[in-house]
C-alpha cells in the first residue's frame, strides 16, 4: 500500500489525527480550563466567594443538613415497580452520607444515599445532593451550576453525553488515537531535535503552521502522552468491566471476603443503633495521622450502613501534600466510636495507579505545576488546530477545482472547534450573568438553561463557519476564523463587565483583595480578547495582502 513504513506512518498520523482530532481538541481546551475549575465555579457562583474552609463538626453542623435532605417525589416515583392495581408504598432507608471538599473549595459538598428494598431494583439507590457554605451549614440554591466542576471538567472526559457512557468510550478512543498519532509523528519526523527549535513565521502559510504544529508537537509530546495514557488508566474500569461483567457471579463473594478481611461490615444488621460523636472520631483521626507525620485535613467523610449497628464511620484525609491519590482512610464503628481498622498502606500496583491517578487529577498543591497543566493543554490545543489547517491549507483548492465538499467541511468543524468552542464558552459564562436568580414557574432549572446556551452558543459558530467557508485565494484562512475572532474579542470582556455589573467585583476591588479565583479568571478572558485580537488583525492584514502577493506570483510565471 505505501513505499515505505515512513510513508504509512505519515497517512495513519493524517486521517487518525482528523477523524478524532476534534474530540481532543474539546478534551484539551476543556482539560486546560479543568485546572482551575473550583475558580471557575466562584465566579460563576457568588454566593460561594469566600475562602476555602476546613471539614466543619459534623455534630452541630452537617447532622441537621442531613437530616433535612429527602429524596425527590420523582426520583422515589421513578424506583416504583410496574404492577397492576394499586401502587405499593416505597419507604426509602438512608444507607450512606457523606461529605467531600478540596483546599480549593470554599463550599462543602453533600450526599445522602437511599436504599429502597421494595423498588423494582433494589440494587439501585437513590441520591440526593446539596451545596453548603461549611461556616454556617446554610443551603446553597440547588439551581446555580457550577460551571467549572459540574459542566467543563465532566465535558473533558465524558463530553457530558451518558447515555449508556457513550461520551467515555468516545473520549477514551480518541485518547487511543492520539497515542498512534503521537507515535506516528515521531517516526514522521526524522528530524524531530531540529523541529523543536525550527519555527518560520514568515515562510507561506502551509510552511509556518506545519512549523508551529511540529514545534507544539514535540515541545510538549511527554505531557501529551501522559495524560492520554493515564487518561485511560483513570477509566480502566469503563472500558475494561471485567468486575462486572465475566466476573459478575465472583463479584458479591469478592466484596463479602474483602469486608470479613477488613472487618467492615457489608449489609446492615437489621438493629437499629445510635450514633456517637463523629466529631471525636475526627479528632482521633487527626491525631493518628499528626502521629504519622502527615497533614491532618479531612477531606472526605462518610457514614455506612446509617442507623444500623453495622454502621461505620470513615475518614479520609485530604491528602494535599502528595502527589499520589491516597486518603489513608481510617473506619470506626458509627455506635460506639471504636476504632475498627487502619488502611494499610497499598502495594506496588495500586501505589502506581494511585500516583498516576493523582498526578492526573492534581489535587496536591503546587500552583506553579497547576499553570503548567493549563499551558500544556492549550499547547495541545495549538498544536492540533495547525494540523486541522495544515490539512485544509494542502486540500482545499484541489477539492474546490474536483467540486469535492470535503476541505470546506473540515474548515468548517476546524473553525467551529476551535474558536468556536471558545465563543461556547464564553457565552455559558454570560448567560450565567444574564439570568435572573428566580425564574418564572414552568421555565427550567437555571443551570440547564445556562447549559442551552453553550449548546446554541456552539450550534451558532457551526453554521456562521459552514457558511462562511468557501474557496479562498491561496494562502488564506476561511473569513470565519477572523470573524469569530472579533466575536471573541467583543464578547470576552463582555463577560467581565457582566460580572462587575451582577455582583459588583470588578477587578480593582479583587485584586486589592488579591482574591484570585475571580480576578484571575478576569484578566484570562481579558487576556484571551487581547489574543483574538492580535490573531483577527493578523489575518486581515493578511488577506488585505493577498491579491498583490498572488498577482506578483502570477507576473512571475507568465515572465
Amino acid at each position: 500500500m505505501f513505499q515505505s513504513f515512513r510513508l504509512s506512518m505519515a497517512w495513519l498520523h493524517t486521517w487518525f489525527g482528523l477523524t478524532l482530532g476534534f474530540v481532543l481538541m474539546v478534551v484539551f481546551f476543556f482539560g486546560a480550563l479543568s485546572v482551575f475549575d473550583r475558580e471557575i465555579d466562584r465566579w460563576a457562583v457568588p454566593q460561594s466567594r469566600f475562602e476555602p474552609q476546613p471539614m466543619p463538626r459534623f455534630d452541630t453542623i452537617l447532622r441537621p443538613v442531613f437530616e433535612q435532605m429527602q429524596p425527590t417525589k420523582e426520583a422515589i416515583a421513578a424506583m416504583a415497580p410496574r404492577v397492576n392495581g394499586p401502587m405499593p408504598e416505597i419507604y426509602p432507608v438512608i444507607e450512606r452520607m457523606g461529605a467531600y471538599t478540596t483546599h480549593r473549595d470554599p463550599v462543602l459538598n453533600l450526599f445522602v444515599g437511599f436504599d429502597v428494598p421494595n423498588a423494582k431494583d433494589p440494587e439501585e439507590a437513590i441520591w440526593a445532593y446539596r451545596t453548603i457554605d461549611p461556616r454556617t451549614g446554610e443551603s446553597l440554591p440547588d439551581d446555580r451550576l457550577k460551571i467549572g466542576s459540574e459542566f467543563f471538567y465532566p465535558l473533558h472526559y465524558s463530553l457530558n453525553l451518558h447515555w449508556r457512557d457513550i461520551g467515555y468510550w468516545v473520549v477514551g478512543s480518541a485518547a487511543l488515537v492520539m497515542l498512534a498519532a503521537l507515535v506516528s509523528g515521531v517516526v514522521m519526523h526524522r528530524k524531530i531535535f531540529r523541529e523543536f527549535f525550527t519555527f518560520r513565521p514568515g515562510k507561506t502559510s502551509q510552511r509556518s503552521v506545519l512549523d508551529l504544529h511540529n514545534l507544539t508537537g514535540v515541545v510538549a509530546l511527554p505531557f501529551h502522552f501522559f495524560f492520554a495514557f493515564t487518561g485511560l488508566v483513570i477509566f480502566a474500569g469503563i472500558y475494561f468491566p471485567v468486575g462486572h461483567t465475566q466476573l459478575d457471579p465472583l463479584h458479591e463473594m469478592s466484596e463479602r471476603l474483602e469486608a470479613a478481611e477488613t472487618g467492615l461490615p457489608h449489609d446492615r444488621a437489621g438493629v437499629s443503633a445510635p450514633l456517637a460523636s463523629v466529631d471525636a472520631m475526627v479528632a482521633d483521626a487527626q491525631r493518628r495521622w499528626h502521629d504519622k507525620g502527615m497533614a491532618g485535613e479531612v477531606g472526605f467523610l462518610v457514614l455506612q450502613h446509617v442507623g444500623d449497628a453495622n454502621g461505620y464511620v470513615s475518614v479520609y484525609r485530604a491528602g494535599t501534600d502528595r502527589i499520589a491519590l491516597t486518603g489513608e482512610g481510617i473506619h470506626y464503628k458509627a455506635a460506639t466510636g471504636e476504632l475498627l481498622r487502619e488502611d494499610p498502606a497499598p502495594g506496588f500496583v495500586d501505589n502506581l495507579n494511585e500516583f498516576l491517578t493523582g498526578l492526573h487529577l492534581q489535587h496536591f498543591r503546587h500552583w506553579l505545576l497547576r499553570w503548567l497543566y493549563v499551558l500544556g493543554g492549550l499547547t495541545g490545543c495549538v498544536c492540533i488546530a495547525t494540523g486541522f489547517i495544515f490539512f485544509v491549507e494542502k486540500r482545499k483548492r484541489q477539492h474546490a477545482k474536483q467540486g469535492v465538499q470535503g476541505a470546506r467541511l473540515v474548515d468548517a468543524l476546524a473553525v467551529t472547534t476551535v474558536t468556536g468552542m471558545v465563543l461556547a464558552a464564553l457565552g455559558m459564562l454570560i448567560a450565567n450573568k444574564l439570568l435572573p436568580d428566580s425564574l418564572p414557574a414552568g421555565w427550567p432549572p437555571r443551570g440547564d438553561l445556562e447549559q442551552y446556551a453553550f449548546w446554541a452558543s456552539w450550534l451558532l459558530a457551526f453554521i456562521h463557519a459552514l457558511a462562511r467557508s468557501g474557496p479562498v485565494a491561496a494562502g488564506l484562512l476561511s473569513p470565519a476564523w477572523a470573524e469569530q475572532c472579533r466575536a471573541i474579542a467583543v464578547l470576552a470582556p463582555l463577560a467581565v463587565l457582566l460580572n462587575w455589573i451582577i455582583t459588583g467585583d470588578h477587578l480593582l476591588r479583587t485584586l486589592s483583595a488579591l482574591y484570585w479565583p475571580v480576578a484571575g479568571l478576569d484578566l484570562c478572558l481579558l487576556a484571551s480578547a487581547g489574543v483574538a485580537l492580535l490573531a483577527a488583525a493578523k489575518l486581515k492584514r493578511r488577506a488585505l495582502a493577498a491579491p498583490a502577493t498572488n498577482k506578483a506570483k502570477t507576473g512571475a510565471a507568465h515572465a
